[in-house]
């Protein structure tokens, strides 16, 4: 038998066994990507896109404004310029940031400058923030198409992303929390507080009447 004989089943071997391994090697999965929106109260927007699949975290906190690590009260008690804004951390294999930016829009009322539903002031209003000039061109695109859609004016900007800071551990995760509280429908779980607080609020009728059909998320 000659070397070329030889070397050729040899070479087919090791080919083969190179094959296996590499298939059981992981895939590399794609990058996390993050979103950070501000639709009003965080535990609605948290609430929301934590049942969105493809999406990995929801982190409510504060960002945009210029006081460092800023307490929930600072916040809503004005002049930190800071929003109750969502980090969302997503699966881009699993789901879009076009499609979460489009859900977001048809989850709040973008024509409202003062605040969202029943809850008023700076550090309610709504924005989307983005971090280089293709996530500025691609929030632009979706808000014009939602702008067409819903066909009224909407007021949501499209500003750069500044440090976000996690609110407190409590406002984590509230809307599934079973700590009890007290509030004014009386003392309550987190979770029937916030469902309470929700429905009062009249988030998801507002967002119904404007959006109809395409809003994703009322009754949640």
């Amino acid at each position: 038998m000659t070397f070329s004989e030889t070397f050729k089943p040899a070479a087919l071997f090791f080919l083969l066994v190179l094959a296996a391994m590499l298939r059981c090697l992981p895939a590399h999965a794609a990058p996390t990507e993050t979103l950070t929106v501000a639709g009003g109260c965080f535990w609605c927007v948290e609430s929301d896109f934590e049942s969105v699949p493809g999406v990995i975290e929801a982190v409510s906190g504060f960002t945009g404004g210029t006081l460092d690590n800023p307490t929930y009260k600072q916040v809503t008690g004005g002049n930190t310029g800071h929003y109750e804004a969502v980090e969302i951390s997503f699966d881009p294999a699993k789901v879009s940031r076009e499609t979460l930016l489009a859900m977001f829009l048809r989850s709040v009322d973008p024509t409202d400058a003062g605040g969202q539903f029943c809850d008023r002031g700076d550090s309610y209003r709504t924005a989307i923030f983005v971090s280089n000039a293709g996530e500025k061109a691609l929030a632009t695109r979706i808000k014009t198409q939602a702008q067409a859609d819903l066909g009224q004016t909407i007021v949501t900007p499209v500003l750069s992303t500044s440090e976000f800071y996690p609110a407190e551990a409590y406002h984590q995760d509230y809307y599934k929390g079973s700590k009890l509280v007290f509030t004014r429908f009386g003392p309550k779980r987190q979770n029937s507080a916030y469902k309470a607080y929700r429905k009062a609020c009249g988030r998801d009728a507002r967002v119904k009447q404007l959006w109809g059909k395409d809003a994703p998320f009322t009754g949640s």
